[in-house]
């Protein structure tokens, strides 16, 4: 009896806690008028609108051209702002629901070596965190796994779907290693000092040769399959990118010589926080950069205590496409957080539609993804937002509606509900 009454507890929870339906495909075209627009391409349409019908957009430009009997709806949008949908970069949203609920955790594999473990598989549409993410304007993330030398492949979703074969939109696009560091705390006698890694050499020298074996592997010329040469195979057959995660100069450029080596063509940095003292080395081999959350402490006691806010622009300036990244403590949780952080750097050499950029445009750039989304144009997928006040500042930021391949999702989440019914109450 306990038993029943405690899986009819669990179910009932479930049930009450569920995350709202995902939105049908979009059945009648619709116009959003009178609104402020923000393209992604850092052009601002002052009084615009916006059409678009199944789903692709058919119609950006001013409000007063706009063939209004075209569309089957049409939305007064006055003095709102319209922008594309915001995307979250090395996310482990889905991954990880409660940290201390260890069946809830399909962020990381066991083992050293797991270039065959594919994210998208343990994404969980229904997480409670990919809620508080929507309401925020964050519409579509690169679920990315975790930890080892290789984690592993990342694909990139939206955040709006039955099941995550619905939700993909590119599956399998990256593979990510954790670059070996060139400096370590000594921990032996409790002082953490930092040290030099004696063995730095000897594990980029492991790092290289596993991929190049890899790459290399053919299945045809095994009698047993090797799974994790074989997925390394397919991924660089393909023309997959590669994502390294590094900070230090050293280590940084270490992975791009590296990869130059392997003739790895597509390289992106994560973290990076480091990379302005290698830009020409970034810009002769043309490597993109994830760059570490903005809202984060120094990596040195030399660096000016800004320089998190500003290296958006620093790297920009030197001619490198840069999007923001959010891994850290609290990730998932801290998504919502994406478009002030895009704010904050907009604060520090960066304009307001540069800075959108981050998270938008050049975002789907790094991710391959730019032919459909990250900015409003005609052709590409109708993936948006609108806000009544400034998305990337927290006193502006108001979703009021959103549209994931013109489909209208729900924003609602459990703390809204929750303010609902406790208006109500106060309010008695």
């Amino acid at each position: 009896m306990k038993k029943l009454t405690l899986y009819i507890s669990l179910f009932t929870l479930a049930f009450f806690t569920a995350q709202a339906q995902p939105a049908p495909k979009q059945s009648e075209s619709i116009l959003i008028t009178n609104a402020i627009i923000h393209t992604g391409t850092l052009q601002v349409i002052e009084s615009g609108a916006i059409g678009f019908d199944k789903g692709k957009i058919t119609y950006v430009g001013a409000a007063n051209s706009a063939p209004k009997n075209s569309f089957k709806k049409v939305i007064d949008a006055k003095g709102s702002h319209i922008y594309p949908g915001f995307i979250a970069t090395n996310s482990t949203l889905g991954l990880l629901e409660i940290d201390a609920v260890k069946a809830s955790d399909d962020m990381a594999e066991i083992g050293k070596y797991n270039p065959n473990v594919r994210s998208i598989i343990a994404f969980n549409t229904e997480s409670k965190v990919i809620e508080t993410a929507k309401q925020n304007g964050i519409l579509l993330a690169q679920i990315t796994p975790r930890d080892g030398r290789i984690s592993g492949k990342s694909s990139i979703v939206n955040l709006d779907s039955w099941h995550w074969r619905e939700a993909v939109i590119n599956e399998d696009e990256g593979l990510h290693i954790n670059f070996p560091r060139t400096f370590g705390r000594d921990w032996s006698d409790g002082s953490g000092k930092l040290s030099v890694a004696k063995d730095y050499d000897k594990q980029v020298a492991e790092l290289e040769n596993y991929l190049k074996t890899g790459i290399a592997y053919h299945n045809e010329t095994n009698e047993q399959e090797n799974e994790p040469y074989f997925a390394i195979a397919n991924w660089f057959k393909n023309g997959g990118t590669l994502y390294i995660h590094a900070n230090e100069a050293q280590q940084m450029t270490d992975a791009v010589l590296m990869a130059n080596r392997l003739n790895i063509k597509k390289i992106v940095l994560v973290g990076a926080s480091d990379a302005d003292q290698i830009t020409d080395l970034l810009k002769k081999y043309q490597v993109s950069v994830l760059i570490e959350r903005v809202h984060s402490l120094i990596s040195h006691d030399t660096d000016p205590v800004e320089k998190p806010y500003a290296m958006p622009a620093i790297l920009r300036k030197a001619g490198i496409i840069v999007a923001l990244e959010n891994s850290s403590e609290m990730e998932r949780m801290n998504t919502r957080n994406l478009p002030f952080m895009a704010g904050t750097a907009a604060g520090f050499g960066l304009s307001k539609e540069e800075a959108l950029q981050l998270i938008t445009l050049h975002a789907a750039k790094i991710l391959g993804i730019d032919n459909q989304y990250g900015s409003l144009e005609v052709g590409k997928s109708a993936t948006l937002l609108v806000s009544t006040g400034d998305a990337l500042d927290m006193r502006g930021n108001n979703i009021t509606q959103a549209f994931i391949d013109g489909r209208s999702i729900d924003l609602q989440t459990h703390q809204t509900k929750l303010y609902e019914k406790y208006k109500t109450k106060y309010q008695q």
